[in-house]
C-alpha cells in the first residue's frame, strides 16, 4: 500500500494540549481504520510555527518518541528544560510529562509515534 501526500490527514490543532498557538498535523496511520492493529494511537509530523507549542501533557498507560526533522525547540522533559535541534530523539516513558515549543524563527518539524504500553 502507498498512501501519497494528498491522500493523508492534516489537521490544524489550536492551544493542543494547553500549548500556544496553531499546530499542523499529518497523519500517516489513523486509528478509526484499525491501522495501528491495537499498537497505538498516534504517528504523524507536526509542524510548529515560531512561538507556537504543545503544552505539557503526562502520558498514561502509552509512551511517546519525537524526531526533530527541523528548526529549533525547548523541550520540557520531567520538569527539565532541553534545547532540541534536527536529529535529536525525545522520548517519554509511560507516566513521564513532556511538551515542546519552537524556540527558534523558522519552522519545528517534529515526527511523532504513540504506541501503547
Amino acid at each position: 500500500m502507498i498512501k501519497h501526500l494528498e491522500e493523508l490527514r492534516t489537521d490544524s490543532v489550536s492551544n493542543f494540549r494547553g500549548g500556544k498557538g496553531e499546530i499542523q498535523m499529518t497523519h500517516f496511520l489513523e486509528t478509526e481504520k484499525d491501522e495501528f492493529k491495537g499498537k497505538g494511537r498516534l504517528f504523524a509530523k507536526n509542524v510548529l510555527k515560531p512561538g507556537t507549542s504543545i503544552g505539557l501533557h503526562e502520558h498514561v498507560g502509552d509512551f511517546e518518541t519525537y524526531v526533530v526533522l527541523s528548526g529549533e525547540g525547548m523541550v520540557d522533559d520531567n520538569g527539565e528544560q532541553k534545547s532540541v535541534k534536527p536529529g535529536d530523539v525525545i522520548i517519554t516513558k509511560n507516566g513521564e510529562k513532556h511538551s515542546i515549543e519552537n524556540t527558534g524563527t523558522v519552522d519545528l518539524e517534529v515526527m511523532a509515534l504513540i504506541l501503547f504500553d
